[in-house]
């Protein structure tokens, strides 16, 4: 196994190694402390059954399943499908793109470690690959924050909200989902987020705030609450931060959910059809150990 840095602020390539095939502990840690170093790693030409690319996911803690998703691969509710294809006139998997800039479980009070994303089907058009995933790192906007605003958030929090995403994105035009329900509701209350967090890898500080699924900053009024939260959002979207990845058929995608935000391009049509399997990796191991 080898692993080549993008020389990005995010990225590196592991090749070498077979995800179909049980891991050693030496590279399982090899990875670990990659995912923390470089926040997304790319494992190109790889070729998986739903069952090991399942299993490659759960090595890094517990397999979380989403509450508003009906769409995941027969027999396993955690491999959740991604996908812009229609047979028989209903979709087959939830369009993820054109999501906006978000973490995934930040909404939740047991947050996730990691997604991986596997590309069955990608959409090419003219020799280029559409639906780029768009990252931003996070170690380095908290890095690069004023001292005066670390100071002032040092200790906040701030409040998630899965209602707000889910909202937002069932108003876009051609949007799939429906309202959720009531008990999808009540499984995802609004919950409350430091807004700088240690890593659970790196142990460094993340800026854990992003503009998916943050409402407002705990007791502080809501003027200053508002200012603070688009200073904050604005602030991470500088260019320095960006980190891009093309994806390629037999990818498996791996990102730091912590010490990243995320965003899926929808730069394609619906006759050009793409088909990801995805899993969640929930922060439920001692990875500082782990990785040590």
């Amino acid at each position: 196994m080898k692993i080549y840095p993008s020389g990005k602020v995010l990225g590196a390539r592991i090749v070498g190694i077979d995800l179909a095939q049980p891991l050693a502990d030496a590279e399982f840690r090899q990875i670990l402390r990659a995912l923390g170093e470089h926040g997304v790693l790319c494992f190109p030409n790889q070729r998986l059954a739903t069952d090991a690319f399942a299993r490659f996911g759960r090595l890094f803690g517990e397999l979380g399943i989403n509450v508003a998703n009906q769409f995941h691969e027969p027999g396993f509710p955690e491999v959740m499908v991604l996908s812009n294809v229609i047979t028989g006139g209903k979709p087959i998997g939830l369009a993820d793109a054109g999501q906006g800039w978000h973490t995934d479980m930040s909404y939740s009070k047991e947050i996730a470690l990691a997604n991986v994303l596997y590309a069955v089907k990608v959409p090419v058009r003219d020799g280029r690959p559409l639906g780029d995933t768009q990252f931003r790192n996070m170690h380095a906007a908290y890095e690069d924050l004023p001292a005066e605003i670390k100071a002032r958030l040092n200790g906040r929090t701030a409040t998630h909200d899965f209602a707000k995403f889910w909202d937002m994105m069932r108003a876009r035009p051609g949007s799939q989902r429906g309202p959720l329900t009531a008990e999808q509701r009540a499984k995802k209350p609004p919950v409350s987020q430091p807004i700088f967090r240690p890593h659970p890898i790196t142990g460094r500080a993340v800026l854990y705030c992003n503009p998916g699924y943050a409402t407002r900053v705990d007791g502080m009024p809501e003027a200053e609450s508002v200012r603070l939260l688009d200073f904050l959002f604005e602030h991470q979207a500088h260019e320095k931060f960006f980190y891009a990845h093309a994806w390629t058929e037999g990818d498996v995608l791996m990102w730091d959910n912590v010490g990243t935000v995320h965003n899926a391009v929808a730069d394609y049509r619906a006759d050009e059809p793409r088909y990801m399997r995805r899993v969640q990796v929930m922060a439920t191991k001692d990875y500082a150990r782990l990785a040590a």
